[in-house]
C-alpha cells in the first residue's frame, strides 16, 4: 500500500509488429471450395465408417447418431484444416525470407 502502482510499460508483445501488413485476407474463393470439398469428402467417409459401431437396429436412429458424430468430427477435422494452412503460410513466409 506504501508503494505507487507501476507506470504502464508497452513491451513489444503489446505492439502490433511494425512489419506486419496490415489486414491482409488469405481467404479465396477457391480455398473455401477446397476446404468444404475436403470437409464434406471427411463427412461422408466418417459415416460410412460409423454406422457399424451405432448400437440400434432402428436405420433412422444409426443414420441420426452417426450424421451427429461425423459432423462433430468434420468440425474438427475443419480446424485442424485452417491450422495446416496457417502453419503452412508462416513457414512458406519464414523460408523465404531468410
Amino acid at each position: 500500500m506504501d508503494n505507487p502502482p507501476p507506470a504502464a510499460q508497452f513491451t513489444p508483445m503489446s505492439m502490433p509488429p511494425a512489419t506486419a501488413p496490415a489486414a491482409v485476407k488469405h481467404t479465396t474463393p477457391a480455398s473455401l471450395v477446397v476446404d468444404f470439398v475436403l470437409v464434406l469428402g471427411f463427412f461422408t467417409l466418417m459415416f460410412f465408417v460409423l454406422r457399424p459401431h451405432v448400437m440400434s437396429d432402428n436405420p433412422r436412429y444409426i443414420n441420426l447418431w452417426a450424421a451427429l458424430a461425423s459432423s462433430c468430427m468434420s468440425g474438427v477435422f475443419w480446424l485442424a484444416v485452417q491450422m495446416f494452412r496457417v502453419v503452412l503460410r508462416s513457414q512458406l513466409a519464414a523460408k523465404k525470407q531468410g
